[in-house]
């Protein structure tokens, strides 16, 4: 039994909710049921229908689409079928048939494809079906929803009968008719039919002179319409038989209901789950319209709705194609209660029924337009006071009204309960209404209950400020043009802006100044105060996201910047390591260079041998040993460093090459002389060095990071 009054319903217009649902519902008992819906409390019952609801939205985007579920309702044949004696027609059966069926196609689905629809065919697997109802049916009426001939030996037999006098009615007819054309006593139409009869069309003046049974005549008189003697007598059998007929599908019927009597429970039960199916389908049909989705549940009661839109709002913009501005906004066990105060018409209220709508939605099993990521929890009670609730018929005041529900809200308020109040306070003296606003919040702050006020007192927005686990909030307003900005700032209280309002309405600055005089002057510093923190709050954020704006652009030039210092990095130590490597054969060349010279001038083949076996294990003792697996990776490595190497020599090679064809177009340099301190490169290279000394046609030449020994023919000066 759901603990939520009708009146919050009716306060957060959730029957509106329901009246949209229901008209995206493909039968009259899915809209029925739809105004049935109850908000529920129970976490067992809302869990598993809101996973049914989203897995069937989810079928509408796939492939494995649920098939078609609509059906004409059974009501009626239920009924029937519960009186004793009662026969069900074949248009009532054919009904049945359809239910029984539509029943075990979307059984038979949900089976298939478990594993995408795991909620909905868990519900399925509460359904028993049996193929006997469908049986027994279609053994007796065919697909046109025709009682077949077999139904029966005795049908069989009538209907046999049947089409042979009704063949003996054609022939018999045909002769007399040839018979009293050739006589000419027929009029030009000939034969026309009469009661669902065959009739001759006979002239008046011969009337006589056909036998048979007179059924009418003409307006005019000139024609009497005769049925010919011949045909009456068949006419009158296959009167007899199609009363047989009549009397033999009747008996069959009869017999088919109570053939399918004992099987009331199963149809009941199938039409149940088709209008659940129903109703799961127009909830999945809103959820899409309205962006609906499945929010986290929480376990720790906290309620945390991020961007978080009025569905109907939503729609009723979508259709003007306005925007709809969402709101974030948190309740949790240390921050139970918000007080939001700003101006009139800044989305207070709005906002307020936005929480509580998507509450009541979300406990009826329905997808609520919120992000993904918010979370939200259960209520056992959930309590509103919204608007001008002034009861003419028992001719309370509004203020009077909201005592009483003030009332209603300290009998039922605790800490399973969420609270919605609507300028609280109102309707009274503003000291003296203040003032018992400020001891009931007291009260439903004791009592550990969830909720949200809006309000323009100042001893509630102070209230909020020292109770610990309450807090202020506001609706942003732009100070400049007075404008609302219809976001929600949770931490600090709102200014009325009265005075900035009605200025802007048009109200003479005179008048204002008068009214400000007649109030303290503490009130109005304090809200002029409040106005103030609202402005510098709103340029501070401005500030901040200013602030967060470079600061991430600068953190995206500094990764860039440190990007290009590690490539540069990567590029000087390979060409450390070839310089290195490079610096190595060089050494290694020059010292084999020397041993060749000395072998070329003593021939001493030992001392040789000796100085090369010597030069092998100086390069082994630096030589690590490498197991086979590294060995054969640096190897590869080797390999690599060696064709980049023969890449950058082929290169060079082509280079020189085309710069000689080149250079022979090109008119000779005179020869320079080179001095110390001369910035120099070799002919047919690029790097630049310094001469740092010269001994005869040789000079030292250094390039920052090494020196080398040149010939100065094969220099130039830069």
């Amino acid at each position: 039994m759901s603990k939520i009054h009708s009146s919050t319903l009716k306060d957060l217009e959730f029957p509106v909710v329901l009246s949209q649902v229901a008209g995206l519902c493909a039968t009259e008992l899915g809209k029925e049921k739809v105004f049935e819906i109850i908000p529920s409390s129970d976490k067992e019952i809302i869990l598993p229908e809101l996973q049914r609801v989203k897995e069937f939205t989810a079928s509408f985007q796939n492939d494995n689409r649920i098939p078609n579920h609509g059906f004409d309702p059974i009501t009626k044949e239920l009924r029937l079928l519960e009186i004793e004696n009662s026969t069900v027609e074949v248009s009532g059966f054919r009904r049945i048939l359809s239910v029984a069926l539509t029943t075990f196609e979307l059984l038979k689905f949900f089976k298939k494809y478990e594993e995408f629809y795991q909620q909905l065919q868990l519900y399925a697997e509460s359904i028993t079906y049996t193929p006997r109802i469908a049986e027994e049916i279609q053994r007796v009426i065919d697909k046109y929803g025709e009682v077949k001939d077999n139904a029966s030996p005795a049908l069989e037999s009538i209907r046999k009968q049947l089409q042979h006098v009704k063949g003996q009615i054609n022939a018999s007819f045909s002769r007399a008719l040839t018979q009293y054309v050739q006589a000419d006593y027929l009029d030009e139409i000939r034969e026309s039919v009469v009661e669902n009869r065959r009739v001759l069309a006979v002239k008046a003046m011969h009337r006589k002179k056909v036998k048979g049974a007179v059924l009418g005549q003409s307006k005019t008189g000139s024609i009497v319409y005769i049925e010919p003697q011949q045909t009456l007598e068949y006419t009158i059998e296959l009167s007899n038989l199609l009363y047989e007929e009549d009397e033999e599908v009747k008996r069959i019927l009869k017999e088919l209901t109570e053939t399918i009597r004992p099987f009331y429970e199963f149809l009941k039960s199938y039409q149940d789950y088709l209008i659940r199916i129903d109703v799961w389908y127009a909830k999945a049909k809103y959820a899409n319209d309205i962006g609906g989705v499945l929010p986290l549940f929480s376990k720790d009661r906290h309620l945390w709705l991020k961007n978080a839109y009025h569905p109907l709002l939503l729609l009723s913009n979508k259709r003007q194609k306005k925007k709809t501005f969402p709101q974030t906004i948190g309740l949790e066990p240390n921050n139970r209660i918000v007080v939001i105060s700003g101006p009139n018409a800044g989305g207070k209220s709005i906002t307020l029924k936005t929480v509580g709508l998507l509450q009541l939605m979300i406990q009826s099993g329905m997808l609520i337009p919120v992000d993904p990521y918010s979370e939200i929890c259960l209520f056992e009670r959930i309590l509103t006071d919204i608007g001008d609730n002034q009861s003419i018929e028992n001719h309370l005041s509004t203020y009077s009204y909201r005592l009483k529900q003030m009332n209603q809200f300290l009998k039922k308020c605790n800490d399973k309960t969420l609270f919605l109040i609507d300028e609280f306070g109102t309707g009274s003296d503003p000291e003296l209404g203040g003032a018992l606003a400020e001891t009931f919040l007291e009260v439903f702050y004791e009592r550990g209950a969830f909720g949200i006020i809006t309000t323009h007192y100042s001893n509630l927005k102070l209230l909020a400020n020292e109770l610990p686990h309450a807090t202020n909030a506001n609706m942003q307003f732009d100070s400049k043009s007075l404008e609302p900005l219809y976001q929600l700032h949770l931490g600090e209280a709102g200014s009325s802006f009265t005075f900035e309002v009605a200025q802007k309405n048009g109200i003479p600055y005179g008048l204002i100044n008068r009214a400000k005089k007649k109030i303290e002057g503490g009130k109005v510093r304090f809200d002029k105060t409040i106005a103030n923190l609202q402005k510098e709050r709103s340029a501070l954020r401005k500030t901040s996201q200013s602030l967060k704006s470079e600061e991430d652009k600068a953190k995206e030039e500094a990764k860039q910047l440190e990007e290009t210092n590690t490539r540069i990095q990567q590029k000087l130590e390979s060409y450390q390591e070839l310089y290195d490597a490079n610096q190595k054969w060089i050494s290694l060349g020059k010292r084999f260079d020397s041993l060749s010279e000395k072998f070329f001038n003593n021939k001493r083949k030992k001392e040789l041998t000796d100085e090369l076996l010597k030069m092998v294990l100086q390069e082994n003792v630096k030589r690590k040993k490498i197991a086979p697996q590294q060995k054969k990776v640096e190897k590869v490595k080797e390999q690599k460093v060696i064709k980049e190497v023969e890449r950058k020599v082929e290169g060079i090679r082509k280079r020189k090459k085309k710069e000689k064809e080149a250079a022979k177009n090109v008119p000779v340099k005179p020869k320079v002389t080179l001095q110390i301190g001369d910035r120099v490169r070799m002919i047919d290279g690029r790097a630049i060095g310094t001469i740092d000394s010269i001994e005869k046609k040789k000079a030292i030449v250094n390039y920052g990071i090494f020196t080398t020994n040149v010939s100065l023919e094969e220099l130039e000066k830069v």
